[in-house]
């Protein structure tokens, strides 16, 4: 039987094994696009029931330890696996519900209630994926309860048979053949799976292979700006960033190699005449001087990020303060990432515009605190990215106001469906008609590949340059220049009427305008193309056409 102190070691292991494996679970994502991916936002979405439960006695029922995770993942939830993750635990609240000790049908049946609530929540299911990893180790796990109720015993069965579904998930999805791996957010759930394991087995819960003690309690949420990258925990001290000027042919590649060897959130921005670097490390000398053997240091910048944390305290306030809702009003919530675009889409009527895109995904309780402090009955969500919709979905119910998610998967896409908002409609007209708009639109992105990867067959070179229309890897290219030249000519047509250039960090005034006199004279003749400095992280250009 297990006890809720036992269920709650077993989650606190689940969220630490994930945790320390997560970096190898975002490699097996098989987009080459440099963001936070699958290990990322589970990790953190485990995080969170982590942090509650590290308070709970010894004495509460299974019942009880699985509503309080339950409550905590939702809030949250990051991005698709997370929210499916959290929709899994949420079975084991419900299935457990009144239960002080849990045998194996409890387990097996939570685990089922949770695989139906996730499938349910996807649009369109796709096997193999997490979800066929879930269902079938639901599936083995009350097979096994019928002749076994032994709660060791389901569990085993449970885990054997998630890895056993792990495995045949390139079978089932060609895309995972092609490039020889399995589904990431499958692998994820069998890390949890395993850490959860242990406790139940072997009353051993998972060592956290942070070091700092804070981070180890699931406390740090960080965010930096400059390079967007979320990462719950430090596992390094010193956010090191610098700016060389390049006086040689050296390979920024080998650069990049290096600073992860020593660190992690590294990022290596290469153009012609400059390296831009930023990498979290304990040996920021080590990174400098590897830096110097390409050219000259331009600026360099070195923070300590353990005195930070402990100087800003464990209860830093929250960026958003909860409002009343105001009668008849409707207001507007945006995701969006660079200041910007943070700005634009303040001038469009978003009265708080949540920091998150591609590479951070923003959590369910992240958007419901914007919700909240929006004064207004009514609240419009635009997630601009696809990986965001069901977290920003989490939070209707949740809210005191209503809340309507227009599933906005770009940026170009939001931008548009503001500027399409009718204040002499209704709620329900307006939610048509902004989405209608926004479907219109195409999108365009230039970014980078973050690692050697093959997608459709066709080999990809870390930092090579990445072209997407409508989020599909379209092409790829070694300068930027001819990627965004490329782009637009495969997204202007004839019928364009509409074309707006947002550039990003790493792109000068001078470069982005050099670009869009070219995209106006030699591709868009006849059509204006306005110009925005997005400051937008991971992406030097996003493009829209309508």
């Amino acid at each position: 039987m297990i006890k809720g102190s036992v269920l709650r070691d077993a989650i606190i292991s689940g969220a630490n094994l994930i945790e320390n494996k997560k970096r190898s679970v975002d490699e097996l994502n098989i987009f080459p696009v440099p963001d936070g991916d699958t290990g990322t936002n589970m990790s953190m979405t485990m995080s969170a029931a982590r942090k509650e439960l590290l308070q709970m006695s010894d004495d509460e029922p299974a019942g009880v330890v699985a509503g309080k995770a339950a409550s905590a993942l939702l809030r949250g939830a990051r991005g698709n696996s997370g929210v499916i993750t959290s929709l899994l635990f949420r079975g084991f609240s419900k299935g457990l519900k009144g239960v002080v000790e849990a045998n194996g049908t409890d387990l097996a049946n939570a685990l089922t209630l949770g695989v139906e609530a996730a499938y349910k929540a996807v649009m369109k299911p796709t096997e193999g994926t997490i979800l066929t990893v879930g269902r079938v180790a639901a599936e083995r796990g009350r097979v096994a309860a019928s002749f076994n109720n032994d709660a060791n015993y389901v569990w085993d069965e449970i885990c054997n048979a998630a890895e056993d579904a792990l495995e045949t998930t390139p079978e089932l999805l060609p895309v995972l053949k092609r490039a020889g791996v399995v589904d990431a957010g499958g692998q994820g759930l069998c890390y949890i799976f395993r850490g959860m394991q242990s406790v139940f087995r072997d009353g051993i819960i998972a060592a956290s292979e942070v070091t700092d003690s804070a981070a180890s309690q699931g406390d740090v949420d960080s965010f930096k700006s400059t390079v967007a990258q979320f990462d719950e925990v430090i596992n390094f001290t010193y956010c090191t960033e610098f700016i060389v000027e390049k006086e040689n042919d050296n390979d920024p590649a080998k650069l990049r190699a290096f600073l992860e060897s020593i660190g992690d959130c590294v990022v290596v921005v290469d153009d012609e005449e400059i390296i831009k670097v930023h990498v979290h490390t304990n040996q920021p000398g080590d990174a400098i001087t590897k830096g110097l053997t390409y050219g000259s240091l331009i600026s360099n910048k070195i923070e300590n990020m353990r005195k930070q944390h402990e100087n800003a305290g464990a209860a830093a306030p929250k960026k958003f303060e909860r409002v009343d809702p105001v009668e008849g009003e409707i207001g507007f919530v945006a995701v969006a990432a660079g200041d910007g675009l943070v700005s634009l889409f303040h001038d469009l009527g978003c009265e708080n515009v949540v920091s998150g895109g591609q590479t951070m995904n923003p959590s369910t309780e992240d958007i419901l605190e914007a919700v909240q402090a929006t004064a207004a009955e009514t609240v419009f969500v635009l997630p601009n990215n696809k990986n965001i919709i069901m977290a920003a979905e989490q939070a209707i119910p949740l809210a005191d106001r209503r809340v309507v998610v227009l599933p906005t998967r770009t940026i170009p896409q939001g931008l548009t469906a503001m500027l399409a908002f009718d204040p002499d409609s209704n709620i329900d007209e307006n939610a048509v008609d902004m989405y209608k708009a926004a479907e219109k639109v195409g999108t365009g992105q230039v970014t980078y590949a973050a690692r050697n990867s093959e997608f459709n067959d066709k080999k990809i070179k870390e930092g090579e340059m990445l072209g997407l229309i409508n989020g599909k890897l379209t092409f790829t290219e070694k300068n930027r220049s001819k990627a965004i030249a490329k782009l637009a000519k495969q997204m202007v047509t004839k019928d364009s009427s509409f074309i707006t250039l947002i550039y990003g960090e790493g792109v000068t005034d001078d470069e982005a305008e050099e670009t869009r006199k070219y995209i106006e004279t030699k591709i868009a003749k006849n059509v204006e193309v306005t110009l925005v400095n997005g400051g937008q992280p991971v992406y030097y250009y996003i493009l829209s056409v309508e």
